[in-house]
């Protein structure tokens, strides 16, 4: 997962871990954080939406599959994204990278460059609080797609 920025409080920090760690049980998963952009404060939003943009960019490799974690992306319940990724994981031989985009979210040539977009829900959450519900999210799809009990429908 590619993030802007640093996750500041402890508590999401404790909390990314422990599914970080419950991840490599299932898929290879690491959280790769982007430092800010200098001088941010200076830039208009479209500015600094286009230099994140740049950031990520160049993580990317040519054949990674980019997902967009987006307030206007596709909506699933649990099951669904666990469908969902499981297709993901079985039809492709790319990488899957997910981003979390900064405060405004991403530039037009980020969302040229994905193939899709996800919402974690209708509601608004910080970006440093998604990183925690995403990797939660995704350990319980991992669960769901083994058999598993963590998640109770």
């Amino acid at each position: 997962m590619l993030v802007i920025g640093k996750t500041t409080d402890a508590y999401l920090r404790e909390g990314i871990a422990i599914y970080t760690k419950r991840l490599q049980h299932y898929i290879s998963f690491e959280i790769k954080e982007i430092p800010d952009v200098r001088n941010a404060g200076s830039l208009t939003h479209a500015e600094l939406k286009a230099q994140e943009g740049r950031l990520i960019l160049r993580q990317l490799g040519p054949n990674d599959d980019l997902l967009l974690l987006d307030e206007n992306g596709s909506q699933f319940s649990s099951e669904e994204w666990a469908g969902y990724l499981g297709k993901k994981l079985c039809y492709t031989t790319r990488s899957l990278v997910f981003a979390v985009g900064g405060a405004f979210g991403f530039s037009e040539d980020i969302v040229q460059r994905a193939t899709g977009k996800i919402s974690l829900s209708r509601m608004t959450f910080s970006h440093q609080m998604a990183r925690l519900i995403f990797a939660e999210q995704l350990y319980r799809a991992c669960t769901i797609i083994k058999g598993e009990s963590y998640h109770h429908p």
